[in-house]
Parts: C-alpha cells; sequence; structure tokens
C-alpha cells in the first residue's frame, strides 16, 4: 500500500483518529503499537465499528477484504499521508512556534483570521511529530487557512515539522529559557527554534517578526517578504494598555482589551491583530475577536472566586515565563500570594535557575511565597516548601489563604490546578 493507493480512500473518510475510543463511521483507524500493547489487535473491531479503513504495522493482522492495510510504520505512513495532503492544498499555512504563548497566540490568530476565513487549526497541544500530521489531515475543502502549532525540546525537531506543514507564513513569539536539557542550553533553544525561519527563508516564505526582539530582529535581517510590527517604522504598531489587570492594545486610537493577563500577552496580541491587518480584516473586527476570546486552558486565565482573584498559568512553565508572571503579579492590588511549581527539562541549569525564580520572588516582597516540587523544595527551606500538591493540599485543608490575589504558575506536570477547590 503507498500514498497515491492510499489517498482517494482517505478523500473518503470522515477523519482520521489514533485512539480506538474515538472511532465513528467512516474513520480511518491509525493502529499504534507500544511498548505494552499494540493496537492492530484491535483492527477487527475498529472496521465493525464503522471504520471505512484501518492501517496497521503487523503483517498477520493485514485483510484488504475488509480494509486493513498493512505497513511497515504506521507513523510514517501517516506523516506521509499529512505531507501528500499538504500538497494538493492551495491555501495560506501559518505555522507558529516560540518557547512562550506558543498557543495562546495560536488560538488569537484563529480567532482574528475566522472573522473572515473558515481556519483550520491545532487541537488543544496537538504540535508534535503525531499531532501536526493529525492537524493537517484534518483540512477540509472548505477550509481556507490553517493555523499550525509546532511544539520541540530538541534540535531538528522544527525542521522535521516544517517539512510536513510547509508553512507559507511562520512566526517565532519568543527564544525563553524552555526545555533547555533537550535543546542544550538557551543558544540551543535559538537554533532549534530558528529552524522555522530556516526553512521560510529556504522557501521565499513570509516571516512575521516583532522588532521590539533584538533575537528575531537580528534573524530576519535583510531578508523580505515579512510583516513586523512593534517598532514605530514597523508595518504594523500598537500601544499597549491594561484594564483591571488586562492587556489590551490600541491601533490607530482604537482600544481592544482582551481577557488576558500579563504585558507578556501584548506581543501574542500584536501578532494576531499584524497577520488579521495582513489579510485585509478591518481592526473593528480584530478587536471583536480579541475582545471575545476567553483563555479556559490555564494560561494567563483570571478566575474569580468568591471575594478572591485568582491568576491560573499551569499548563507550562520555564524561567523566562516565570519571570513574566511574577513581574505582572506584583501590580496586582492588595495582598498578593504565590503558589509556584517547579519548572521541569532544566537539565543541569534546574537548581540555579529554580533558586533565581525564588530569589526574584523574593525581592518582590509577596505577601506569601508557596512552592510545590522537588527542585523548589531543594533551594527553599520555608515551612511553605511542599514536595508535591498532594502535600499542598493537605496543608491548605487547614490553612485558610486570607490574599485577595493569588498565582498558581507550574509546569504541567505538578498539575498545581488540583488546588484551585482547596482555596
Amino acid at each position: 500500500m503507498n500514498i497515491e493507493q492510499f489517498y482517494p480512500l482517505f478523500l473518503q473518510a470522515a477523519k482520521v483518529t489514533i485512539d480506538s475510543r474515538k472511532i465513528a463511521e467512516n474513520d480511518i483507524f491509525f493502529a499504534f503499537s507500544g511498548e505494552n500493547f499494540n493496537a492492530a489487535t484491535l483492527a477487527e473491531k475498529a472496521i465493525d465499528d464503522g471504520a471505512l479503513a484501518v492501517i496497521v504495522e503487523l503483517p498477520e493482522f493485514e485483510n484488504r477484504d475488509k480494509s486493513i492495510f498493512y505497513v511497515p510504520s504506521t507513523l510514517e505512513f501517516l506523516q506521509q499521508l499529512a505531507i501528500y495532503h499538504r500538497s494538493k492544498l492551495n491555501i495560506p499555512f501559518i505555522g507558529l512556534t516560540g518557547s512562550n504563548g506558543k498557543t495562546t497566540t495560536k488560538e488569537l490568530i484563529h480567532a482574528v483570521l475566522s472573522e473572515k476565513f473558515n481556519v483550520q487549526y491545532t487541537a488543544g497541544n496537538l504540535n508534535n511529530h503525531i499531532g501536526v500530521p493529525l492537524t493537517i489531515l484534518s483540512i477540509q475543502p472548505e477550509h481556507e487557512m490553517a493555523v499550525i502549532e509546532m511544539g520541540a525540546n530538541h534540535q531538528k525537531e522544527i525542521e522535521f515539522l516544517c517539512t510536513i506543514s510547509q508553512p507559507d507564513f511562520g512566526y517565532i513569539t519568543n527564544f525563553g529559557k524552555a526545555h533547555l536539557e533537550g535543546f542544550g542550553g538557551f543558544e540551543g533553544v535559538i537554533k532549534g527554534k530558528s529552524e522555522l525561519y530556516d526553512y521560510l527563508k529556504n522557501n521565499n516564505r513570509t516571516i512575521v517578526v516583532n522588532e521590539n526582539d533584538p533575537i528575531q530582529v537580528e534573524k530576519t535581517e535583510n531578508y523580505s517578504p515579512k510583516i513586523t510590527f512593534g517598532a514605530e517604522t514597523s508595518h504594523y504598531h500598537f500601544e499597549s494598555f491594561s484594564e483591571e489587570h488586562f492587556v489590551g492594545l490600541i491601533y490607530q486610537g482604537v482600544k481592544a482589551v482582551s481577557k488576558l493577563t500579563g504585558e507578556y500577552n501584548f506581543t501574542n496580541l500584536c501578532a494576531a491583530a499584524s497577520l488579521g491587518l495582513h489579510f485585509g480584516i478591518s481592526f473593528e473586527k480584530i478587536k471583536h475577536a480579541l475582545e471575545l476570546y476567553t483563555p479556559t486552558n490555564m494560561r494567563s486565565q483570571v478566575v474569580k472566586k468568591e471575594d478572591r482573584t485568582l491568576v491560573l498559568d499551569t499548563y507550562n512553565a520555564n524561567p523566562s515565563s516565570m519571570t513574566a508572571s511574577l513581574n505582572n503579579f506584583i501590580s496586582f492590588e492588595g495582598r498578593k500570594t504565590i503558589i509556584i511549581g517547579d519548572m521541569l527539562e532544566l537539565g543541569d541549569e534546574s537548581e540555579t535557575e529554580h533558586q533565581n525564580i525564588l530569589k526574584l520572588a523574593q525581592n518582590l516582597h509577596f505577601n506569601e511565597i508557596i512552592t510545590v516540587g522537588k527542585h523548589f523544595k531543594t533551594v527553599n527551606s520555608s515551612d511553605l516548601a511542599f514536595e508535591n500538591t498532594a502535600e499542598l493540599i493537605e496543608y491548605l485543608k487547614q490553612n485558610k489563604i486570607q490574599s485577595e490575589n493569588i498565582l498558581l504558575k507550574g509546569s504541567r506536570g505538578i498539575a498545581l490546578e488540583k488546588v484551585i477547590d482547596f482555596i
């Protein structure tokens, strides 16, 4: 079975899935194998459940009479099918990566462009070597644009995802201290993320540049075509403002205030607005999209709980995003408690970076500093240093936080959102 032979069958499918629990009528099921289980054993059941076809990587399960097809690697076949489908799509693809703000920016771009176009975009955090192909394979004839988020934690990953998604436009949100272990330090982060620039330059595609970011400016110097924002000489110039902790932007005298907290989200709003303006969307419609967008994904999410304000930023954390969150939160009026969780995947720099964040928090003089995780506990001798979320929950059952403002910020693995019910 090769891609060209299979493609007509793919075009008849409702969707592609790798989850046997989500198979519906006319789906194509890719039966991935794992260390302890091979989904090929579910191939016949998938067909009985209504699947149009099943792709397996164990030859003994092939049954072409039942549209069960053997390939040497289900993953490679999925990726090659996505590349082939991408080659048939004559719509703009916008690719984005970065250390912080990828998902929020992706959702803002989708919201803005959806004011005029039918846009398909990365669902949730499906931004890796499996998620990107699945997103591309979800693009239907009615879609007029695609927004593809690309995540990476080591070199050459963005390069590979670009070969699959083949973006026409690209934006790097920022270069921060994320996944230092995999990238081999901060310089490795810059090199790895810049693989998006390399692809765009090699294919004469458009780069979106925040001209207030010196790394972006340096990496795209003397390159064209590009869309710029940030400086007064840019294509699009926005001013920032805040209103009741929420960040907004001003374009040609018109204000748009978002439901996102943190000055660090200003550039995310600018990127979305710049692309909207580039594609001919009026700023009134852009303003409508930015003001309507409501974060629900534990990223810069402001939640009112009784008489207190909670800032939930528990989906990810690294030294760059943690610093930005703390500096933003100190501006809140009233008493402030921070609950910060470990920053993961920092390798040899972990202890130093956790010490730096703890020192920053102490220098900002928050009313209460609570840390969660083994890395913070190593550097924090306070009684409010907990090894895990469960320990903190037991403490909160007996000790109510008195502050009017509470920040929860930590890596996904710490799961700080579990403490919300006990605050």
